[in-house]
């Protein structure tokens, strides 16, 4: 039987396009590209895909946004997702490590800094749902997860018997400046936060992914926070990040983010100080408000932390976010 291969097939692999625009938006409309400088939609059809196949069908060629893969090296799994072969965050990061002012360090992925005892990781406790939370202990959601903070909404806090229950004992297993952030549901995956001291007894949503530096650690999590805000490790979750119906998600592939692993604690705290810095000193300015406001009753301010720190009764105008304790 007769098989018609076109020009450019090639035996034993796959052309993939990971072009991030079809020519259509999210309502199945056309989607134009906006004039930069102006503002405004112009005439021409943003289609980047289509770039794609007119350089391999007239050029036989690749392009920023697509590559050749071996067949071998396709799984079930990772067929229907181009995005996963995005070279470029990874090249991104090679030229990162290649530099001048990287040249001592050495990298890892996350998973095997956890396998190897570097770092600990957990995934959040559980979602209560909403007739849950109508006691004192903060549930965290995706959402309040913001901009290197964890946000505590008043609203939304569970029972301590129900939170016990989340936590399978009498301890969340949080520590103070923990790294958190979403896995899923949530357009914030990979940008992470840090869970302030006050803020260790909440319940998370089991959709957030939090990293702890182990003892052993050549570095804080002060550093491991520089690490993952730098813009060639944060690039790296684009191409990991999944759709599961119609909810990002990002699985077990968080473990193949790779990071720059320092040769000695000392420069891993030399380059990580301004993060240090700011986030202790931001406790420092919080624990200095709390001890104004505790001897000032004159004030009605409500402060993201689940520590008792301001203490009174109902009728006091000054509020923490555990005085209903």
């Amino acid at each position: 039987m007769f098989v018609h291969k076109p020009a450019w097939f090639r035996d034993g692999e796959v052309f993939v396009s990971y072009a991030p625009t079809v020519g259509i938006n999210k309502d199945g409309e056309e989607l134009f590209v906006v004039d930069a400088e102006t503002g405004t939609r112009t005439e021409v059809i943003d289609d980047q895909i289509h770039g794609d196949l007119v350089a391999l069908i007239d050029e036989f060629d690749t392009t920023e946004t697509s590559r050749w893969i071996a067949t071998a090296d396709l799984t079930r799994q990772l067929t229907a997702v181009p995005n996963y072969f995005d070279e470029r965050p990874m090249r991104e990061f090679a030229a990162l490590i290649e530099s001048p002012e990287m040249a001592n360090f050495s990298s890892q992925t996350i998973g095997e800094l956890v396998e190897d005892g570097t770092l600990l990781s957990m995934n959040g406790h559980g979602s209560p749902s909403a007739d849950f939370r109508t006691g004192h202990i903060p549930y965290i959601k995706v959402s309040d997860i913001r901009a290197g903070q964890v946000n505590i909404n008043p609203t939304n806090r569970v029972p301590e018997v129900v939170a016990h229950r989340f936590w399978k004992g009498d301890d969340s297993r949080i520590k103070a400046y923990d790294l958190i952030t979403p896995i899923r549901t949530s357009k914030n995956i990979g940008d992470f936060a840090v869970i302030m001291p006050g803020q260790e007894r909440v319940v998370l949503t089991k959709e957030v992914l939090v990293l702890r530096a182990s003892e052993e650690a050549p570095f804080d999590n002060f550093y491991l926070l520089w690490a993952m805000t730098l813009k060639a490790v944060r690039r790296q979750w684009d191409r990991i990040v999944f759709m599961q119906t119609n909810r990002e998600d990002v699985g077990q592939r968080y473990r193949e983010i790779r990071i720059p692993v320092p040769p000695s604690r000392e420069v891993a705290d030399s380059v990580s100080k301004a993060f240090r810095d700011y986030y202790i000193g931001t406790q420092q300015l919080r624990d200095s408000l709390l001890t104004y406001l505790a001897n000032d009753e004159k004030h009605h301010i409500f402060m993201s932390s689940v520590a008792a720190t301001v203490e009174g009764s109902e009728d006091d105008e000054v509020e923490d976010d555990d005085a209903a304790e």
